[in-house]
């Protein structure tokens, strides 16, 4: 590798660093404001936070990585053409193509770090999160264990406790459940404890008062009781049971054993195609992503209030690169047969590659067209 290609390649992944994590950053505090909202309210530690954080981290770089490549390839080649740096290089008799080199060394490295994320990273930690949350959600103990805040463990139902003493015991407890529709129940009492049984966990209330509100006729029921078991097994939502899902599974898994997985999941074997295909087409859309944006700034003469309209044009051909990867989703689901659609915007990002370079290496081809 020359000296000019390791400059470059170095100033790319430079920016590409910056971009990623700037891009990286946004989409995290985006997510964590309601993250942190929602593991506080199930009663866990910053641990747990933290935890959720990193397990969610490498799908948010997956997200940004072609937007940071593409951001710095444009950065870069910008500020190189207007400090004349590559008018220069080909002054000197560097074409177009090589000055290409580096750019390509900076695609295929992100490319890589892509096909780790979509392949291994990604599934695993997706799934790994997945599993937590579901711990968490059917944890009721630790959701319930809070004190001095009104806790909604699931919809319809409120939950209170005043003090928790250092035995274990509940005091001052309030539980309404409205999740009938023509009944509200209401208990209080001024002891409980939770115990785990081998039917589910069961809070016991001592020296309480139950309360049945009638809607209908607006009557009310109590009951003085002293002591009171109460199933709370039924606050998890059977929506919280573990279900596999095809973004968990293995890419070469989804490749080899699509029949099975199809069966087991009982989803069609389009959606295992797509999901695989897809996997594959992301990487080899990040290096003609690059290339896109650096050899659509090399059209043109050198102009002193920079690229500008370039800069415009290579991001109009990455848009229209998203939306054909986005037409080719719907029928490949349809039909698994037509997975080859799902390289589509990939051939296309070479493609256009391939003409944007021969352009930049011919100046006068379009300009003598447009003159004859």
């Amino acid at each position: 590798m020359s000296r000019f290609d390791r400059y470059l390649l170095s100033q790319l992944l430079v920016l590409f660093s910056f971009f990623a994590l700037v891009l990286v950053s946004v989409y995290w505090i985006n997510r964590a404001v309601s993250l942190f909202d929602q593991i506080l309210a199930n009663g866990q530690s910053a641990v747990v936070f933290l935890e959720f954080t990193l397990l969610s981290l490498p799908n948010v770089i997956r997200l940004v990585l072609p937007m940071s490549v593409f951001a710095a390839t444009v950065y870069v080649t910008n500020r190189l053409s207007s400090e004349s740096e590559l008018t220069v290089m080909q002054a000197t008799g560097f074409s177009p193509w090589r000055l290409a080199r580096p750019v390509m060394f900076f695609g295929v490295l992100v490319a890589l770090m892509m096909s780790m994320l979509t392949h291994f990273l990604v599934p695993s930690s997706s799934s790994q999160l997945d599993q937590r949350q579901r711990e968490i959600t059917e944890n009721i103990t630790a959701r319930l264990l809070t004190e001095g805040t009104f806790l909604h463990p699931t919809e319809g139902v409120t939950f209170y406790i005043r003090e928790i003493s250092p035995e274990g015991i509940l005091k001052d407890v309030y539980l309404s459940d409205r999740r009938r529709d023509s009944e509200v129940w209401t208990y209080t009492a001024s002891e409980a404890y939770l115990l785990r049984t081998e039917t589910g966990p069961k809070l016991v209330m001592v020296d309480g008062l139950s309360q049945i509100e009638v809607s209908g006729d607006e009557r009310l029921f109590t009951t003085n009781f002293s002591d009171f078991t109460y199933d709370i097994s039924g606050l998890i939502d059977a929506s919280t049971k573990r279900r596999e899902d095809i973004k968990f599974i293995g890419t070469a898994a989804l490749l080899s054993d699509a029949g099975a997985i199809s069966q087991r999941l009982n989803i069609p074997l389009g959606w295992i195609a797509e999901e695989a295909h897809g996997r594959i087409n992301r990487p080899l859309m990040v290096i003609s992503a690059a290339i896109i944006g650096f050899a659509t700034l090399l059209l043109g003469s050198y102009s002193r209030f920079g690229v500008w309209r370039q800069i415009i044009v290579a991001f109009v051909l990455l848009i229209f690169m998203e939306i054909v990867r986005s037409a080719t989703i719907d029928p490949v689901r349809s039909d698994a047969s037509l997975w080859a659609l799902m390289y589509v915007p990939a051939m296309l990002g070479f493609t256009l590659s391939f003409v944007l370079l021969w352009l930049a290496s011919h100046p006068n081809a379009l300009r003598g067209r447009v003159t004859a």
